[in-house]
């Protein structure tokens, strides 16, 4: 919610910036507001995650795939997600969320989103994303129907399979009891 008028903002301007193709990379302009920050003044870690929706809305937006995906009733979703901090964003500093789609497989569209400010890598992520439908997942078909093929030198690394594996919960239909082993 904390972001909501943000992202409608950025839905609005990302339209009327330049086209990309979905396998492009993106590069969304921004600067540290108030509302970003924690109490030690510099963008709060769990903040990183919610600037990067937008990075990812940017890119679909300007791919021309948004709009698409909300008239099929497709929605975004987040399965998973890991981030390294090397630097902290301070207040009112620039920087941009460069954001790329790195690969897909039958589970998941997975995106590589960058903050990057004075041309240095202040924090990485990876996040595994699925389009659900109904609560359903979208297949992959469709997904590259409604996107096109990924161009032939896009190649998921091998890790991120393993880092799937490792990081995932049983699915929404099969029990997870919580109990410290």
């Amino acid at each position: 919610m904390h972001l909501l008028l943000r992202t409608l903002l950025l839905l609005f301007t990302s339209a009327r910036r330049n086209r990309l193709k979905v396998w492009d990379e993106s590069s969304l302009p921004l600067r540290v507001l108030p509302t970003d920050i924690d109490i030690a003044m510099h963008v709060n870690n769990g903040m990183y995650f919610s600037l990067m929706d937008l990075g990812r809305f940017d890119l679909m937006v300007r791919a021309g795939i948004w709009e698409r995906m909300r008239r099929r009733g497709w929605t975004p979703v987040v399965s998973g997600e890991t981030i390294a901090f090397r630097k902290s964003l301070q207040l009112w500093q620039r920087y941009t969320i460069e954001s790329r789609i790195i690969g897909l497989d039958s589970k998941a569209i997975y995106f590589e989103q960058r903050m990057v400010a004075d041309g240095e890598i202040y924090a990485r992520a990876h996040i595994a994303t699925r389009l659900v439908e109904n609560g359903r997942p979208v297949s992959q078909e469709d997904i590259l129907a409604e996107f096109g093929a990924p161009p032939a030198s896009l190649e998921l690394p091998e890790w991120i399979h393993e880092w799937r594996e490792n990081n995932a919960l049983p699915g929404a239909r099969r029990p997870a009891p919580h109990a410290w082993s």
